[in-house]
């Protein structure tokens, strides 16, 4: 195990809460912070020994490596960035380390800032959803020079399955664009094939049985097969979120020259999803936009 690290985290939310358990109780000194303050409240009830700063800034103040899981990129760029921000309050030779998924162009810029403050600086956004979070087996693609990695890798590791040093400061919220775009084409198939199958009158048990060990298999057909065929949509990662990592996507493909129909017709059915009333619904609730066929 890495030596004991003082250690702010902010965000509370399904990913960052159990992520800041996983740190303090591998020993780290944890504090944390968010904004609306009785989510830390109910984390600090969840993980004894932990404490609650009254601001991001505060949080940060004397910590040897800062974490953050937010939202988009105006909450990260609020928090992080400027006079008042967290980077100007931590101590020179720090580590922030950025989980939030956000554009490559705030990544960065983050790193510049840090650069500037004698601070290390690591875009990490993460993939494996809240069951990831809470079971420790996240994925992380990471951005950031060879000595931020040093820093900030046996700190994630608490967390972490897998944890790849992808480029230079940006390219770790690219990786994850390419992460968005292949689910969500794979869950645009998945929502048609379990409909196909419903259509016809299948044993939806004995179609998963019969391809899950094929070509066809995926992450998505494992956990959410069964979920889909029962029409439950609670299990973590929104819709909205997905259409607002689907944006940054969008957003590198058309700066790099490159069209992504298949991405974009697929960020529109997930657009008329959030017309139904999925905002929150998890990113298999993409089936409600198939709808359902009698048996013939």
């Amino acid at each position: 195990m890495t030596s004991s690290k003082t250690i702010a985290f902010l965000g509370m939310g399904v990913m960052g809460g159990p992520m800041a358990g996983h740190l303090l109780n591998a020993g780290h000194r944890v504090t944390v912070w968010n904004r609306t303050r009785s989510r830390a409240e109910n984390w600090a009830t969840e993980y004894p020994g932990g404490t609650i700063a009254d601001s991001a800034a505060e949080a940060a103040a004397g910590k040897e490596l800062v974490l953050a899981c937010l939202g988009n990129d105006d909450d990260v760029a609020g928090v992080v960035l400027g006079e008042a921000g967290v980077l100007a309050a931590m101590p020179k030779g720090a580590t922030f380390i950025d989980h939030t998924t956000v554009s490559p162009a705030l990544a960065s810029r983050i790193a510049e800032e840090a650069t500037e403050l004698g601070l290390h600086a690591i875009d990490a956004p993460v993939s494996g959803g809240q069951a990831g979070a809470e079971n420790g087996k996240l994925s992380i693609m990471c951005g950031g020079t060879e000595a931020a990695m040093a820093a900030a890798t046996p700190v994630m590791e608490a967390y972490a399955l897998r944890i790849t040093h992808v480029g230079e400061a940006g390219a770790g919220q690219l990786a994850k664009a390419v992460n968005q775009v292949c689910i969500a084409g794979v869950l645009a198939g998945l929502s048609e094939g379990v409909r196909l199958a419903q259509a016809n009158g299948l044993d939806l048990d004995k179609v998963f049985e019969a391809i899950s060990g094929g070509a066809a298999q995926s992450w998505q057909m494992n956990n959410r097969w069964a979920t889909m065929a029962k029409d439950e949509f609670d299990f973590g990662f929104a819709v909205d979120w997905m259409r607002k990592d689907l944006a940054i996507a969008l957003s590198a493909a058309k700066e790099a020259g490159l069209p992504l129909p298949v991405t974009a017709l697929v960020d529109q059915f997930y657009a008329e999803v959030q017309t139904m009333g999925g905002n929150r619904q998890d990113t298999s609730s993409l089936l409600r936009r198939f709808p359902r066929a009698r048996p013939a």
